[in-house]
């Protein structure tokens, strides 16, 4: 038979990447989302793999909600990539991110102990926890968070280490630095910055406000970092494992580069608005993926200059679907 795997949160960007790259696999998907009778499932429709997931409504802040989906469905693998997403939205809503992520991520690891599970756990990480990290951070750097969204991040991957140590779960946490896709909503700055350009270069008068465009992340393509979630999973033992590129590019480089494709000048179009900064943020993030090159044999495909050229054309393409332009 083939293997079953659940994915929590897989209407988002990876949960959609996901469950294309594991059905390519020959696993059976499962997915579930906070209401799956509302959910558009937009991302998995664009992948063209709605009808090959098979979803159903789960609350993961909810313990007897966790309890019921994991033990109706018997995963050999479980995803755990829901909760509230954007680091600026969690100053917003400190308590909700703490819950979506550090209370889900300890209800679905009881869950998985009370029911002696023998699968394996992945945990989504994030590198907002190490804070500034202006030299590469590993598996073995200091935590230091920013923002409510790395806190609970945190004290959801110390559960995890906790679980894996004392009850022997195959319980590991992917620590991915920043990785982009056309599946991003728009309210994440990368996305937002392409739709505006885009726009513009098709004749909006429009100007882009930004916050800060001088802090520096390692960014990656978001198909390229599911595949190193799966082989995470494959390891005999689990652990945590950070997923980068190695590089580090400013905000602002990346703001020049997607206006220089599309024949602009940024300065031109773009304007700086204090009230969008953070009250902490992030000057330097840059992670070291040596762990994973060794162990899981994995490293990043795209290069930024792809990530780019992708995110800008596709972007194009819908504009022009959106218009019916030829």
């Amino acid at each position: 038979m083939n293997k079953k795997a659940l994915i929590i949160g897989v209407s988002g960007q990876d949960g959609s990447y996901l469950s294309k790259f594991l059905l390519e696999k020959g696993y059976r998907v499962f997915g579930t989302s906070r209401d799956h009778e509302m959910s558009s499932f937009s991302s998995l429709k664009s992948l063209g793999i709605r009808d090959d997931v098979i979803t159903s409504s789960m609350l993961s802040s909810d313990f007897r909600s966790v309890l019921t989906t994991v033990k109706s469905i018997e995963p050999d693998e479980i995803y755990n990539l829901a909760g509230q997403t954007s680091v600026a939205v969690s100053f917003a809503y400190p308590v909700e991110t703490f819950e979506s992520i550090a209370l889900a991520t300890i209800n679905i690891l009881e869950t998985l102990r009370l029911l002696n599970y023998s699968g394996r756990f992945y945990n989504a990480g994030s590198s907002e926890v190490f804070g500034n990290s202006m030299s590469p951070a590993n598996e073995e750097s200091n935590f230091h968070p920013r923002s409510p969204y790395a806190t609970a991040k945190i004290a959801a991957n110390h559960t995890v280490v906790n679980y894996r140590e004392a009850y022997g779960l195959h319980a590991s946490t992917g620590i991915l630095f920043n990785h982009e896709s056309p599946l991003r909503p728009v309210r994440f700055v990368t996305r937002k910055i392409v739709s505006a350009a885009v726009r513009i270069s098709n004749g909006s008068k429009e100007v882009l406000k930004l916050g800060n465009i001088d802090i520096h992340r390692d960014w990656g393509w978001a198909p390229d970092y599911v595949d190193a979630m799966w082989r995470i999973l494959q390891q005999e033992h689990a652990g945590d494992f950070v997923i980068a590129t190695g590089k580090m590019v400013s905000l602002r480089h990346f703001v020049s580069e997607v206006f220089s494709r599309l024949g602009l000048n940024y300065n031109d179009h773009v304007e700086l608005d204090k009230r969008l900064m953070r009250p902490t943020d992030i000057e330097y993030s840059v992670g070291d993926p040596k762990k994973a090159e060794n162990l899981l044999a994995w490293k990043h495909q795209t290069s930024f200059e792809q990530i780019i050229n992708q995110l800008v054309d596709t972007e194009l393409k819908q504009a022009r679907e959106r218009t019916h332009l030829p």
